[in-house]
């Protein structure tokens, strides 16, 4: 009985350093993402927005909306203001002309490639401590971790009612004049 309470235990405080320090990692992206989005004259979801673009090709606004888990009147508003700032247009589907896809404008990597050098060689010399096995656990758990983010970002674009502030990254304001 009490080696298995000992190892509830031992279970208990890992599962919370591993959520404290999913925490930590989540505040830590934010803010680095926040400011190199800033270096570029982006808000931090428009950067993120070019980054998804980047990694799934042009799309529509409900397809950006699934992999984003934005709600579409957030879409819309996001779109719009990746055209005024040049980074991305509006093009019909070459498939399909009654669909419009979002694609980026220029070479958003090298654009924003210095702001990365240094990170990602820190992230590099981390990885190399690992062992392949560990390395393919990480991946699993980071994937599967997005993905539960994700979802969960659907369900609150949805708790919503599809109501949402375009702007994606400040609070709507509580002053009503």
């Amino acid at each position: 009985m009490e080696k298995q309470a000992r190892v509830s235990t031992q279970r208990q405080e890992l599962l919370e350093a591993v959520f404290a320090s999913g925490r930590e990692l989540s505040t830590a992206a934010v803010m680095f993402h926040t400011k190199l989005s800033e270096l570029r004259g982006l808000s931090a979801t428009e950067g993120k927005a070019i980054d998804i673009l980047l990694r799934f090709g042009p799309m529509t606004a409900g397809e950006f909306g699934e992999q984003s888990g934005l709600a579409p009147a957030s879409v819309t508003g996001l779109m719009q203001r990746l055209e005024s700032k040049g980074v991305a247009r509006r093009v019909r589907h070459e498939g399909d002309k009654r669909k419009v896809l979002i694609e980026l404008v220029g070479d958003q990597v090298s654009a924003a490639m210095p702001h990365f050098v240094d990170f990602m060689g820190g992230l590099a010399s981390l990885l190399e401590g690992y062992s392949d096995e560990e390395l393919r656990v990480i991946a699993d758990y980071s994937s599967k971790a997005a993905r539960i983010q994700q979802d969960a970002a659907g369900r609150l674009g949805a708790a919503t009612g599809g109501k949402a502030n375009d702007d994606g990254d400040r609070a709507p304001s509580s002053d009503s004049t």
